[in-house]
C-alpha cells in the first residue's frame, strides 16, 4: 500500500466533481465498476491508451504515458480521497470506501433514487388500472368517482416523493 495518508470521511460534492473532472480518473472508476472487484493498472492503462489513441495498436509511447501518469498523479490522489485501494506491490486497484460516493454521480442516480422511480412507476400505472375499472361501473369502484382516485393516485406519488427528500 502507499505511505500516503487516507482520509477516513466522505467526500464533499466539490471533491466528487473534481475526481470526476480528469478524463483519466472518470475512466477509472469506470473500469473498476464494470470489473466490480480487484483490476491491474496494467489494464487500466491499456483501456486508457486505447481510447486516447487513434491507431490500433495503441503505441508503446502512450501506453507508457498513460501508465506513468496513473502511477504518479491519478491513483494516489484517488487513493488519497479513499475511492480506490491501491496495492503498489501488485499493481492492482480495488473499490475503497468512498468509492458507492463517486460511481453515484457516474450512473447518474443512486440504487435508492431507482427504487424510488420503480415505486412512482407503480403505482402510477395501478392507479391508471384502477381509473380505468372504475369507468367501467363495476358495483364496488364505481362508487367511487374516477378523480378522487386519480387524486388519490397522485397523493401516494407526492408522499412517497416527500419521503424521500426528507429521509
Amino acid at each position: 500500500m502507499s505511505v500516503q495518508t487516507r482520509r477516513s470521511d466522505s467526500l464533499a460534492e466539490s471533491e466528487v466533481f473534481h475526481i470526476l473532472g480528469n478524463d483519466r480518473r472518470r475512466a477509472i472508476v469506470q473500469l473498476l465498476a464494470q470489473e466490480s472487484g480487484q483490476i491491474d493498472v496494467s489494464d487500466v492503462a491499456n483501456e486508457i491508451a486505447a481510447t486516447e489513441s487513434d491507431t490500433t495498436p495503441v503505441p508503446n509511447n502512450l501506453y507508457k504515458s498513460v501508465y506513468v501518469s496513473l502511477q504518479q498523479t491519478h491513483l494516489p490522489q484517488l487513493e488519497e480521497d479513499a475511492v480506490i485501494e491501491y496495492d503498489s506491490e501488485a499493481k492492482t486497484i480495488s473499490p475503497g470506501p468512498n468509492f458507492d460516493d463517486v460511481i453515484t454521480y457516474i450512473n447518474g442516480h443512486s440504487e435508492d433514487q431507482s427504487q424510488l422511480l420503480q415505486l412512482h412507476l407503480v403505482a402510477c400505472v395501478l392507479g391508471l388500472a384502477l381509473i380505468a375499472i372504475a369507468g367501467l361501473n363495476l358495483p364496488l369502484l364505481s362508487s367511487v368517482d374516477p378523480v378522487l382516485w386519480s387524486v388519490l393516485v397522485l397523493l401516494v406519488v407526492a408522499a412517497s416523493s416527500l419521503y424521500q427528500l426528507l429521509a
